[in-house]
């Protein structure tokens, strides 16, 4: 299938984007400039990316733990979403969210947890909703491999299925539920075969290969959209960083990180847009450059933000003490 070359480099500089926004985090983080933890998606773009791509505007995103590039990827805009890790007023969620809890509705992005598996029953209650609606918005769901072991992810594509609601339920499989590898969890050899228990599209796809995963998630959204019951994708992928900002990875060994390495999504879709005579090298390092200062922006927008009021502290509360 082929796209319009703008729009490919559009997306290129979109997952390069989040990669610089993900090592600039990074280095916040060590300065301490922002407090707590983080999770990074650095390697995992393209599923972001890929899979949203396959979306109308009005469609509608769930995230987990992982999901700043989930959240890039449906639109979000760079300055807020750096002040929300910052605990600024003009955060996302004002400052009191944080990295695991954000969401914006005006472009159907429905929110992040921190729990694992815990967005797939939300997504799932979201696509329902579309159906009795009538909406002819398609969900789309992300969760990790980890999220495979806990009931709600059960539950949630039973329910999907019987009910044939317009949900993607997109698995990027990075092969680690924090330390534990995929194998030692799952006897099944790729996860895309749970979705037979269910009766419902499983397809297992290149999780570094934007094409790949645009293809695959395009016919799901059609297949959702059109009444047909939702699928369920597994992205095969790697996350180019510990589980969380204090993760040294110390359960990989060297010649796995590298062999990944040399399947990062930058480079796989960088090269493809090369070779299709889409870019140059000249054009790549603009679109980079460019990348990096939008994030350079976003920074600066975030560190002079304001402070939340201390007067508001008790706002937005299901219960005040």
């Amino acid at each position: 299938m082929s796209y319009p070359a703008k729009e490919l480099v559009a997306h290129y500089r979109l997952m390069v984007t989040i990669r610089e926004f993900e090592e600039a985090l990074d280095e916040l983080f060590s300065k301490g400039l922002i407090g707590g933890t983080s999770h990074f998606c650095r390697g995992q773009e393209a599923c972001a990316v890929g899979a949203v791509a396959a979306l109308e505007a009005s469609d509608l995103v769930t995230s987990n733990h992982r999901g700043h590039g989930h959240f890039i990827a449906k639109g979000a805009e760079l300055g807020r979403l750096m002040a929300e890790l910052m605990g600024k007023r003009e955060g996302y969620s004002g400052g009191r969210g944080g990295s695991q809890h954000m969401a914006a509705f005006d472009i159907g992005f429905l929110g992040s947890n921190g729990i694992t598996g815990g967005m797939i029953p939300v997504a799932t209650g979201a696509a329902l909703t579309q159906k009795l609606q009538k909406t002819g918005r398609v969900v789309l769901c992300f969760f990790g491999d980890g999220a495979c072991g806990q009931g709600a992810f059960h539950e949630g594509v039973n329910m999907g299925a019987v009910w044939e609601l317009p949900i993607v339920y997109f698995l990027e499989n990075n092969l680690y539920a924090m330390s534990t590898h995929v194998v030692e969890n799952f006897k099944v050899t790729e996860l895309a075969q749970f979705a037979s228990s269910y009766g419902m599209t499983g397809v297992s796809v290149d999780g570094n290969d934007y094409f790949a995963v645009r293809e695959a998630a395009a016919e799901a959204v059609a297949q959702a959209r059109s009444g047909a019951g939702p699928t369920l994708i597994e992205a095969r992928t790697y996350r180019m960083c510990g589980h969380s900002k204090s993760d040294q990875c110390e359960y990989r060994s060297d010649e796995e990180e590298a062999s990944w390495a040399a399947r990062d999504p930058l480079s796989v879709m960088k090269g493809r847009l090369i070779a299709d005579g889409i870019m140059d090298e000249a054009n790549a390092a603009a679109v980079e450059q460019q990348a990096a200062g939008d994030v350079a922006e976003a920074i600066e927008f975030a560190r002079q933000a304001a402070e939340p009021d201390p007067d508001t502290v008790t706002d937005d509360l299901f219960a005040d003490l």
